[in-house]
């Protein structure tokens, strides 16, 4: 019998930092097996939410509940749950002296007592299962960008997860290359039964893969639904997000700038 019970589940959720509130009023159920993309301009909070999720920044009102539970203080409990998480971090963070085998190998080594042999075979499959076993033994140097971003995504299914949150996973990379992780990205989710949350602004590489869509601006949720009842919006909001327009709902933040200001 599989567990129907959301995955994610936010309620009334505030985050602040500093002293300033930048996200309220979340509120969102990410269902088992999904997709869903996270979307909304740069400095909206997508990445302060991603921080509730891991537990990296407590929850200034609501609740935050993943895998079932809610996101727990001590740290102990939040290492424990943060083995059943996997993220994809936008700038890699692969260690440059490791190989491309020695990174996915990492959190294996310090999370399990699994033996040698079975390390290596693990590593194997994961680097097969994004395209990548060939480059075992290159280092994040010798690899094109988006090598290395499918080796970091290696990297965060070592443990096998049931989550997976990617935070602006084609930060930097070329279409080509972003299609190709894309790609990956719902493959794996359906292939190892995975639920994916994908953090991006991004909107027109993402949407195709995505089973649902939350847009995040003006320090809430505005928008959540399937990814053709975003793209049908009439919206003033979400007409200036999907269409990339300056002006709109949306400040700009650069407005702040005087004409006799540098760029």
């Amino acid at each position: 019998m599989t567990d129907a019970s959301p995955i994610v589940r936010l309620d009334q959720l505030r985050l602040d930092r500093g002293g300033r509130t930048v996200l309220r009023d979340i509120s969102l159920q990410v269902p088992r097996g999904s997709i869903v993309a996270v979307l909304g301009p740069s400095g909206s909070g997508k990445s302060t939410l991603l921080s509730a999720l891991t537990g990296e920044l407590p929850a200034a009102a609501g609740t935050v509940e993943v895998l079932g539970q809610p996101v727990p203080r001590s740290q102990r409990a939040l290492l424990e749950l943060r083995k059943g998480i996997g993220v994809l971090l936008q700038g890699n963070g692969l260690l440059t002296d490791l190989t491309a085998a020695e990174n996915v190998a990492l959190p294996l080594r310090m999370h399990t007592r699994l033996p040698a042999p079975v390390i290596r075979r693990l590593v194997q499959m994961k680097l097969h299962a994004v395209g990548l076993r060939a480059a075992a033994d290159a280092y994040p140097r010798e690899l094109s960008g988006g090598m290395a971003r499918r080796v970091a995504l290696a990297r965060a299914l070592a443990l096998d997860p049931p989550l997976m949150i990617y935070d602006e996973p084609l930060t930097g990379l070329d279409p080509i290359a972003s299609g190709v992780v894309m790609s990956l990205v719902r493959r794996l989710n359906d292939t190892l039964g995975l639920t994916s949350i994908v953090v991006t602004h991004h909107v027109h590489e993402t949407l195709p893969i995505a089973d649902h869509a939350v847009v995040i601006a003006n320090g809430g949720l505005v928008f959540s639904g399937t990814p053709a009842q975003l793209q049908a919006s009439t919206d003033p909001l979400i007409r200036q997000f999907l269409n990339g327009e300056p002006d709109g709902p949306i400040p700009f933040e650069s407005r702040a700038f005087t004409s006799g200001e540098a760029a």
